[in-house]
């Protein structure tokens, strides 16, 4: 039997949670539902206790903290993630999880920045949702069009093979690079995003994890692309080092001797930075590179596939859609705007 599991973080979320589980309770009645209380001061643990909810406890502060909980302790073969803000709407969840039944992804996006309601974000945010996506796209090779959504399925193999390091907000960030460099399919499902309830209180600091979200992609960039990042880096040093050193040379051909002595220094050092930092790059790609190979031995040893008998999916327009082998796709609520990610 196909086991799905809810997965929703929440810190305060008191005036919410209740709310979200009893619309993914109606959304997937086949599915558990797992909310993960950070340290909350109010009342969410046992609002989500009294809706149904098996309510788990992660100490560490952040949502990274609580993702690494949910991966480890959840053992499910389809995880869908939702925040307990009530903005995202249950009714795509079937949407979400559809590609993943079938084998189709390792993870679906419910993309926010198509629609959205005026207030959803705050100032600033949407600049910086859009600047943190088009650096992610631009160092990644990637076309998606939302990086920090909140909303989003996982088969198994991606849950139990994700080395999750963040603490906090860049999460998000850190599960899709790890998707994108891992070549894990991703796919992304439009939602309406909504606004967050009377009550509801966003935790997210601007500046603050805008900055550390920023951080981490550059910081991933180096640490999966590392011969493009050093290589980059070198070849630049060495192009400036060998225009001062023609420089330097025209001046000795002149003047018979080296007039710039200082610059003549600099254009030597400019070349050497270059050539280590290239070797730099290409030394810890050969260990990225083995890092892969067991990485990818890793996750088929521990990603149990999914059941082979028949799957009955519904979609929201036909709640008695037939029943289909798992491996066949046909019509059955996969959103045609679904978008295969590289």
């Amino acid at each position: 039997m196909t086991r799905i599991a809810v997965l929703i973080p929440c810190f305060n979320e008191a005036p919410t949670v209740g709310k979200v589980i009893h619309d993914f309770r109606a959304a997937l009645p086949e599915a558990s539902i797992h909310v993960f209380d950070n340290c909350s001061t109010d009342r969410t643990a046992q609002i989500a206790s009294e809706a149904g909810a098996t309510v788990h406890f992660v100490r560490r502060q952040g949502k990274g903290n609580v993702v690494r909980t949910m991966f480890r302790e959840i053992d499910a073969d389809v995880g869908i993630m939702v925040d307990g803000d009530d903005t995202y709407p249950a009714d795509r969840a079937r949407d979400l999880i559809t590609p993943v039944l079938f084998r189709q992804t390792d993870m679906v996006i419910g993309t926010r920045l198509v629609e959205h309601g005026e207030k959803s974000f705050r100032p600033l945010h949407i600049f910086g949702n859009r600047l943190v996506l088009e650096t992610c796209n631009l160092l990644f090779g990637a076309k998606l069009t939302d990086v920090l959504s909140g909303y989003r399925a996982f088969s198994r193999r991606f849950m139990k093979t994700m080395p999750v390091l963040s603490a906090g907000f860049e999460i998000e960030t850190e599960m899709t690079v790890h998707a994108l460099v891992h070549q894990m399919p991703i796919a992304e499902v439009p939602v309406v995003y909504g606004e967050r309830p009377a009550g509801s209180r966003s935790k997210l600091n601007t500046l603050r994890d805008g900055y550390r979200v920023l951080k981490t992609v550059f910081w991933l960039f180096k640490d999966h692309r590392p011969l493009l990042f050093f290589g980059s880096i070198g070849v630049l040093a060495m192009l400036a080092g060998v225009a001062m050193g023609i420089a330097v040379f025209r001046e000795f051909l002149e003047y018979q001797r080296v007039v710039g002595a200082a610059r003549a220094v600099l254009a030597v050092s400019a070349v050497v930075v270059g050539m280590v930092s290239l070797t730099t790059g290409l030394v810890l790609d050969t260990v990225n590179r083995r890092s892969r190979e067991l990485y990818v031995l890793l996750a088929d040893s521990m990603a149990r596939p999914l059941p082979t008998r028949s799957v009955r999916v519904r979609s929201r327009a036909d709640a008695e859609a037939p029943t289909v082998a798992a491996g066949e796709v046909r019509d059955m609520g996969v959103p045609s705007n679904v978008k295969a990610g590289p």
